[in-house]
């Protein structure tokens, strides 16, 4: 399982605008994705609702998981948005 951990670059954390900003990306990518609190159950990365439910903090370690191909490359441009607080997802490399 590839996974990447995080800190959350956006102030307001993964809600409203910043959630709907990763949910759009994680979709983008065409991998299913996690995402979780450390020590906390997983939720669909691409599930708003879950993504909510989850309320991580701006400055909170979130991890991003998958074991799908092409894992890798999809949770290194994720974990640049979040870690940057970007406005879209990183062209890839």
């Amino acid at each position: 399982m590839a996974e990447r951990r995080v800190t959350i670059g956006w102030a307001e954390g993964l809600h409203a605008r910043p959630a709907s900003v990763f949910v759009r990306a994680v979709t983008a990518t065409g991998v299913p994705i996690t995402i979780a609190k450390p020590g906390g159950n997983p939720v669909n990365a691409a599930s708003m609702l879950g993504l909510l439910a989850l309320g991580a903090q701006g400055g909170e370690e979130v991890i991003l998981a998958s074991e799908a191909p092409g894992a890798d490359e999809a949770l290194d441009r994720l974990a640049k948005l979040v870690s940057e607080g970007l406005d879209e997802l990183p062209a890839a490399a």
